[in-house]
């Protein structure tokens, strides 16, 4: 079989995927999979064959600069021979810098590389690399910032979604109370909890609903004594614990737009109403978010654009609003019907032995 690595590390955005590929790969091949010490908490390490290729994030300031080039450089030596002692055949990168060392060795060993791209607006690590790969496994083939001379490798996946989304889930039609899920992201999203507070307390006076809500561990007591003093029905979880158990509570969403969630979101027909993250890298939560708004599937807010009332007026208006609501499932439906393990399993497969 061959020896196949997947790289990844940093955020959930990059880690989740990663292990996604690993289930759709591991009976027909020998995986290997890579990582930095931040990405390392959300990886079992019983259950993964990890290497961790720590590389640190440079510094904008110009004295830092060369140490950080010279480690670099030591990083891309140490890829180079874990590379070849474990005779790696293929790298598979859900992009990062934390994949630069890795990509870079794996060009000098002539190993084939393939990309992921699970955001709708090309990543910089991705963009440097695009012109090596054999192929970029992405969701659309109008990802922004893409050269328009490399779309020929550009290979459209449905969303990657865990395994255990793909269990049969009851939809109801309508709901008699709302169960609201808050999902912040695996950064932790301090600053989203803050941002909604006000329109709980607004919506616990008209609805009788209860909050699932992810958050951190640093905020975790915080948000457990607000809806104390509250008296509002909840449930919080970290970003560790199994989301798809909250998503099948949920019947609306308040979320960040990472690609993996929005997926997750719109697979299991859940109306959500998309916060993008202000500071994501050239914007690309909001192009994520609005991929699927033209879609019919979501609504967008603007976090700069929140006040007092907004938030509270919109979310009163996607509850009252039945019709709306039950379209934007229906949407969902229609967008999400050919996305099966199978299908993604086949894609994914057929594209690494045809390369």
């Amino acid at each position: 079989m061959k020896n196949i690595l997947i790289s990844t590390g940093g955020s959930g955005g990059h880690v989740i995927p990663a292990k996604i590929i690993y289930e759709h790969l591991k009976s027909d091949f020998n995986i290997f999979l890579s990582s930095d010490d931040r990405g390392i908490k959300f990886l079992d390490k019983e259950k993964y064959n990890i290497k961790i290729i720590n590389v640190p994030k440079l510094s904008k300031n110009i004295f830092l600069l060369p140490a950080q080039i010279f480690l670099l450089i030591g990083l891309i030596f140490k890829s180079f021979f874990f590379l070849k002692s474990k005779k790696i055949e293929i790298l598979i990168s859900t992009g990062g810098y934390m994949s630069l060392p890795l990509c870079v060795a794996s060009k000098i060993l002539n190993i084939k590389l393939f990309l992921f791209e699970p955001n709708m607006v090309l990543g910089r690590a991705n963009k440097f690399f695009i012109g090596n790969c054999r192929k970029i496994f992405c969701y659309s083939d109008k990802i922004k910032n893409f050269p328009s001379n490399l779309r020929y490798k550009i290979s459209i996946i449905p969303p990657l979604l865990r395994k255990e989304f793909y269990n049969p889930r009851t939809m109801s039609i309508a709901y008699k109370n709302i169960n609201l899920l808050i999902i912040g992201g695996s950064q932790g999203a301090k600053s989203f909890d803050a941002i909604v507070q006000n329109s709980i307390i607004d919506l616990s006076k008209k609805y009788k609903f209860k909050v699932y809500q992810q958050t951190n561990q640093k905020n975790f007591q915080n948000l457990k004594l607000f809806y104390q003093a509250k008296k509002i029905d909840n449930e919080l979880f970290n970003f560790n614990e199994d989301i798809s158990v909250f998503m099948n509570k949920a019947n609306i969403c308040l979320t960040r737009a990472g690609a993996s969630t929005l997926a997750e979101l719109v697979y299991l027909n859940i109306p959500h109403l998309a916060i993008p993250l202000p500071a994501a890298k050239d914007n690309h939560q909001f192009e994520n978010a609005f991929f699927y708004n033209q879609l019919g599937c979501n609504w967008i807010l603007n976090q700069n654009e929140i006040n007092n009332t907004n938030l509270t007026n919109k979310l009163f208006d996607i509850i009252d609003n039945k019709e709306e609501y039950l379209n934007k499932k229906m949407n969902m439906k229609n967008f999400s019907y050919q996305n099966t393990w199978n299908n993604i399993n086949q894609k994914i497969i057929s594209n690494i032995n045809e390369n």
